[in-house]
């Protein structure tokens, strides 16, 4: 082997060592660092296992305390009151103990169904002008035209009385 060799071979040697251990190190770390994820997302799963199983245990303890008593029918709500004062109780209602519906939710109802209509509408409206879809009609026009015209064109050069053989098989 050549000796002047030698020398280069330890150096690459030496280099590819260097190398290999500073990947070592870079996958160590990056393993490190996703234990870490892993065993935070662990934490925050049992943290949420125990808030359901917390919630899951007072809904079926109110569940079987209100096992007794009669369910409250939804046509017992009356949204009349909504702007009336707590206290005060329509003289034709039943039970004088409702809640009245909040006037932010009846204002929600009447006002959010023509708004959500309104916005769809407005998306429909900046779709149709959009750049991409007035070039698209107005290559779609443009190609009629030139389909009218040549059909226009055609039933000129043709002698009177005669049928197209394109005409024929439409």
């Amino acid at each position: 082997m050549n000796p002047a060799l030698l020398p280069a071979l330890l150096g690459a040697a030496a280099t590819l060592v260097v190398l290999l251990c500073v990947l070592l190190a870079v996958v160590l770390a990056g393993r490190r660092r996703t234990e870490r994820a892993l065993a935070a997302a662990r934490t925050d799963v049992d943290d949420l296992r125990a808030r359901l199983d917390a919630l899951t245990e007072e809904v079926e303890t109110a569940r079987t305390a209100n096992a007794a008593t009669p369910a409250v029918l939804p046509a017992e709500y009356l949204i009349t009151t909504a702007r009336q004062p707590a206290g005060a109780a329509a003289e034709g209602e039943r039970d004088a103990g409702l809640e009245p519906v909040p006037a932010r939710a009846v204002w929600s109802v009447t006002l959010g169904e023509p708004l959500l209509k309104a916005v769809a509408f407005g998306y429909g409206v900046r779709r149709a002008l959009s750049p991409e879809s007035r070039n698209r009609i107005a290559f779609e026009m443009r190609r009629e035209v030139k389909r009218a015209r040549k059909e226009r064109r055609r039933a000129a050069r043709r002698p009177a009385g005669t049928v197209d053989p394109q005409d024929e098989a439409a």
